[in-house]
């Protein structure tokens, strides 16, 4: 914790004189971010970093995996969906990105186990891309499946996004564009998905 409260003396002695007025105009006329960013809570997969985005630029949802969930309007706690619901129906964002990412701990859990059985959560959330696993596990062989499973994870959520029927249809209307992304933390490089169903590099 020393380390955090340290780190924020110097954002206070230093990015804080910079970034003041940006601050305040932000308090005082709110926020219009460009994107709603989807991407793993992965300590080492940080979207503002990647994209180089500064405060109110990135309205962002981590979550393990960068799973989204199917659409579900029942009883239940779903903090992604409200997250996105907050994002395209109150801040109107105009794009939406999923960004998945290589060695991702949460797609190893898909594909291994749990690292403990007894946990309370983990294994009941990675089983939203239950699918994706069953349908990678048939046709790609061992050593590729991380990989080839990180990538259909984020296909399965940008699918998944259409299932919400808000998102839908400002996907139709023109007023909201889905893309696909991968960090690969190893190189930083970041991938595209394109129309062809492909990832390659930007």
């Amino acid at each position: 914790m020393q380390r955090l409260i340290d780190g924020y003396r110097s954002f206070r002695a230093t990015t804080w004189p910079q970034r003041r007025a940006l601050h305040e105009q932000l308090a005082a006329n709110g926020q219009t971010p460009r994107a709603l960013v989807i991407a793993c809570s992965d300590s080492r997969v940080d979207p503002a970093a990647i994209f180089d985005a500064g405060p109110g630029e990135l309205f962002v949802v981590r979550n393990v995996a960068n799973l989204v969930p199917p659409f579900a309007p029942d009883g239940g706690n779903h903090g992604t969906s409200a997250a996105l619901e907050f994002a395209v129906r109150g801040l109107e964002v105009p794009d939406i990105i999923v960004m998945g990412h290589a060695m991702c701990g949460g797609v190893h859990a898909l594909l291994n186990g749990t690292p403990n059985p007894s946990w309370h959560f983990l294994g009941s959330w990675i089983t939203l891309a239950a699918g994706v696993r069953d349908r990678v596990l048939e046709c790609t062989p061992a050593d590729q499946a991380q990989q080839v499973c990180e990538y259909e994870c984020v296909k399965q959520s940008l699918a998944n996004l259409l299932t919400f029927p808000w998102v839908r249809d400002a996907v139709r209307s023109g007023k909201l564009a889905l893309h696909g992304t991968y960090f690969d933390i190893r190189s930083g490089v970041l991938e595209r998905l394109g129309p062809d169903g492909s990832f390659s590099a930007v």
